[in-house]
């Protein structure tokens, strides 16, 4: 039995042992891998954003060992491997143990840390065997949750241990919590992948010895970043790689990566080398052109707005365990609106909804915006996502759906005006809000803000109303909060304003 050597048994000193992360890391892309572990302080550190979804994930990882009453957690770190490996072994030779979390395996020089391992009998003579079940936030099985098990099972089944078979438990987004207490076998599915998992087994080991030999040589590979920088997951060395890449980098055109591939295989690095006889979308021409266009239907398109208009934004939130009754995981929550009002003759007026206490405010946050919008004006938003609010607020809550509908009658999308009309250099082939307004309204961005974008602003609303417990830095927080919320809807209204402006001083 090979379990738990104290040293090596095939590989020198030199070779960097690997862990089912760093080998995750090294089928993506093997640049990844050389730096993560020879030159780790050129990655990009994880933005707020970014941590909070790895804290949901250990947060996850945490509640599904209730699952498994009287389990043991190993609790050495990464930064402690031996004692790991040890407090294991021990686990396992104990038959009063059901389960074992977070426990350590090695085997040709790769070191695991199994999420869950549950203890089963088989057969008549009582004898253990155990399942491996490797948690995740998910909602679905991924195909990197099959090469996730594949190199789990290949090290625990090389270190001696009999497993039953290999599992994936992920969150199941059709449960709907009741209120109370969680319904964890519901809210936590387990998948068998044990087939697809040894479908796996058979290229590990040269997939290994390849990222073995890689690793010893005295540079990284060169390897041309691309879309594969974003899949499975986000390569903290984007940053790094394309640091010295052209500013007007065929890879910064919209469109799809075939689109793009197509161009690389020509040699062609730069947008403004793509030769004319290509085919390009109306997008990608702007951006090749890459001068400020306005169409000619501009002004016309502006005007349809009818007066008061209200300029909505919504924010919200999607928590991973659902935190309000007859809710379900990763449901989208509205938590906050800004309004900016402008009249006819120019006044403006500013009117905001933000629900800073653990409840579920739905009703009270939609009650406040349909007597804040009223009965008259266009309502601007941009892009489709207040639409998509506002019909889930009509499932919610039956009893409003006749004036929500009305409400959304009245929907305005700035988003497809400047996308059909009009086109600035400064947009680089992006029509989000975040690129449109700096560019247009050079005056007004966002980089002045604390929270910056939707996402960050989810989870700091996370954070203030069911993690925060100092007072003075939930309202810190609940200020920022407002800021952003109103810097979206107050951008709609001046970029209304710039626009209009540019096409009434267009020679008639």
């Amino acid at each position: 039995m090979l379990l738990f050597p104290d040293r090596p048994l095939e590989l020198g000193a030199a070779t960097p042992r690997l862990s089912k992360s760093k080998f995750l890391s090294g089928l993506q892309c093997h640049k990844r891998l050389y730096l993560e572990i020879h030159q780790p302080e050129l990655a990009t550190e994880p933005d707020e954003q970014t941590q909070a979804i790895l804290d949901m994930g250990t947060e996850i990882g945490t509640l599904a060992r209730q699952r498994f009453p009287g389990g043991v957690l190993v609790e050495a770190d990464h930064r402690h491997a031996a004692e790991a490996l040890q407090r294991t072994a021990e686990l396992l030779r104990d038959p009063t143990v059901p389960a074992i979390f977070e426990g350590a395996f090695e085997f040709d020089h790769v070191l695991v840390r199994v999420d869950i391992l549950e203890r089963v009998t088989l057969g008549q003579d009582g004898a253990s065997a155990w399942r491996l079940i490797e948690v995740k936030s998910s909602t679905k099985v991924k195909d990197v949750h099959v090469n996730d098990l594949a190199i789990q099972t290949y090290v625990l089944t090389g270190a001696g241990l009999a497993l039953s078979g290999s599992y994936l438990m992920h969150i199941n987004t059709q449960y709907v919590y009741p209120g109370g207490e969680l319904d964890l076998e519901r809210l936590l599915v387990v998948q068998d992948l044990t087939a697809l998992a040894a479908s796996r087994q058979a290229d590990v080991p040269s997939r290994l010895a390849e990222m073995k030999a890689m690793l010893v040589t005295p540079a990284p590979p060169t390897i041309e970043p691309d879309g594969h920088c974003h899949q499975p997951y986000e390569c903290r060395f984007w940053d790094h790689c394309t640091k010295d890449k052209p500013s007007r980098w065929v890879y910064y055109l919209p469109g799809g990566e075939r689109a793009i591939q197509q161009f690389v295989k020509h040699g062609i690095e730069t947008i403004d080398e793509i030769p004319s006889q290509f085919k390009l979308s109306v997008v990608q021409r702007r951006v090749k052109d890459n001068v400020e266009w306005i169409g000619p239907h501009l002004k016309a398109a502006l005007q349809t707005v009818r007066y008061p208009v209200h300029h909505l934004d919504f924010e919200t939130f999607m928590p991973c365990i659902p935190k309000y009754p007859l809710t379900r995981p990763y449901q989208t929550i509205p938590t906050q609106w800004s309004n900016h009002i402008e009249s006819e003759d120019g006044q403006v007026l500013h009117e905001e909804y933000l629900c800073q206490d653990p409840k579920d405010s739905r009703e009270e946050l939609a009650v406040a915006f349909l007597e804040s919008v009223g009965s008259e004006g266009s309502i601007c938003v941009y892009s489709g996502y207040e639409r998509s609010i506002l019909e889930r607020l009509i499932e919610a809550l039956p009893a409003l759906k006749g004036d929500l509908t009305r409400v959304m009658a009245r929907l305005w999308d700035l988003f497809t005006v400047i996308r059909d009309h009009y086109y600035h250099p400064g947009f680089q082939g992006s029509f989000s809000i975040k690129s449109v307004l700096p560019a247009v309204v050079p005056a007004l961005g966002y980089s002045d803000l604390e929270i910056q974008e939707g996402g960050l602003a989810a989870q700091q609303y996370y954070r203030m109303v069911f993690q925060e417990t100092d007072w003075v830095e939930k309202m810190r927080i609940r200020e920022e909060l407002l800021k952003y919320c109103a810097r979206d809807t107050l951008a709609m209204l001046e970029l209304r304003r710039a626009l209009l402006a540019k096409t009434l001083s267009e020679p008639s």
